[in-house]
């Protein structure tokens, strides 16, 4: 292969790291240039999740989430023993709280069954040898599941990215994006730059990189902010490593829940509000732009419409921290608003259709020098290293 070759990755995330680190690996005389808008990779939703390892349960059998997530959760468990990175796969309680739940509890550990997720049922009394402060009916515990420190892979990446001779350009935000007959062009602070082929992983910009350079799409990212709380250092006691509600299924967000650090704080949330901008991480950032566009988009207007009930009860979770106890008590009881400080908000890119139902798997698009990862939201850090290894296997027999 000629050592002309040259690929471009548009976003320093998880996934686009790692998708320039699975072609790097696979063809190591391509030359690679890596575009990120931001001064630090990782910035956005790679820097400002959860910092779970996933397991794969929730997923439809057969779905990239459900294939990408169980393969890349052992890469990425993998590439942290190799590289020294903090991890602890420590496992994790899914915890049916009412009657009503037990049904979909039995759904998830069916899903995980499917899914060869390892994972047990298990009774109320079994609960409290995980969690001694859950009270529940049942449970389901997931012993692959665990933390991680995502920032640190990220930053990991990059680092190997530079040593083997790519580079990695901070400051860029990508101006306009061309497919072409004969490569594809983006630019950069007024430079225009050729490649035989480039690679999109925009996350909440992803959609409107794809229509920067032609490619239709029948969907929309709309963004929602999830916050979060800590808890004080005299509640930690509460959480030994992640507990987890029901989630409802008609919504992709696994609802409020408590997460172990890796360096020892105790997280709870997120909940999931429309966000007021693509970076909005609090109620002061507003961009009319994005905000207009979410707004006018048909589909929010139908999930809106359809579903007007749960959104009052996030945001009035968003504005009462009473309220965000209350949901954390159907699984701790014993909590207080007084064991919660605030702590930081994330946003969730999700990929909305016109009729107003949510994106439900990864989606990647392809233009004959372009390719588009539009739709990574969770488990896509989890999956990372694997959804770049999948990236790569649909290059190879067009590209090299």
């Amino acid at each position: 292969m000629s050592q002309s070759k040259r690929v471009a990755l548009i976003g320093g995330g998880l996934v686009g790291l790692s998708t320039a680190y699975a072609i790097s690996n696979r063809w190591p005389t391509v030359q690679i240039e890596l575009f990120e808008k931001e001064s630090h990779v990782s910035a956005h939703q790679s820097g400002r999740n959860s910092g779970v390892i996933h397991s794969g349960i929730y997923y439809t059998p057969g779905s990239l989430k459900a294939t990408l997530c169980r393969t890349g959760r052992a890469k990425l468990v993998e590439f942290c023993k190799t590289e020294g990175i903090t991890y602890d796969t420590c496992g994790k309680l899914i915890v049916a709280s009412t009657k009503e739940e037990l049904p979909r509890l039995q759904h998830i550990y069916d899903r995980g069954q499917q899914n060869e997720v390892r994972c047990d049922l298990i009774s109320s009394s079994e609960i409290a040898g995980f969690e001694p402060h859950v009270v529940g009916l049942k449970a389901i515990h997931v012993p692959d599941a665990g933390i991680v420190d995502f920032v640190g892979v990220a930053n990991r990446l990059k680092s190997i990215l530079e040593a083997k001779g790519h580079a990695i350009h901070l400051n860029s935000p990508v101006d306009s994006l061309a497919d072409l007959p004969s490569g594809s062009t983006l630019t950069t602070c007024g430079e225009t730059h050729s490649f035989d082929l480039i690679i999109s992983c925009g996350g909440l910009h992803a959609d409107r990189l794809a229509r920067m350079s032609g490619a239709k799409t029948d969907f929309q990212i709309v963004p929602f902010r999830g916050v979060y709380y800590q808890l004080t250092p005299s509640a930690q006691e509460y959480c030994r490593n992640l507990i987890y509600p029901v989630p409802d299924p008609a919504y992709p967000f696994l609802g409020v829940h408590f997460t172990r650090m890796v360096d020892g704080r105790i997280e709870v949330g997120p909940n999931a509000v429309l966000a007021s901008a693509r970076e909005g991480y609090s109620f002061k950032s507003w961009n009319w732009n994005d905000l207009s566009e979410a707004v006018r988009f048909k589909g929010f207007r139908r999930l809106a419409a359809n579903h007007w009930r749960q959104g009052v009860t996030e945001l009035h979770r968003t504005l009462s921290r009473n309220a965000y106890v209350k949901a954390l008590q159907t699984l701790v009881p014993e909590i207080r608003a007084k064991d919660l400080e605030p702590c930081r908000s994330g946003i969730r890119a999700q990929a909305l259709r016109e009729d107003g139902s949510m994106v439900d798997d990864f989606v990647v698009l392809e233009q004959p020098h372009i390719v588009h990862v539009c739709n990574a939201p969770s488990p896509a850090a989890t999956a990372c290293l694997a959804i770049g290894e999948s990236i790569t296997e649909r290059i190879s027999g067009r590209m090299f």
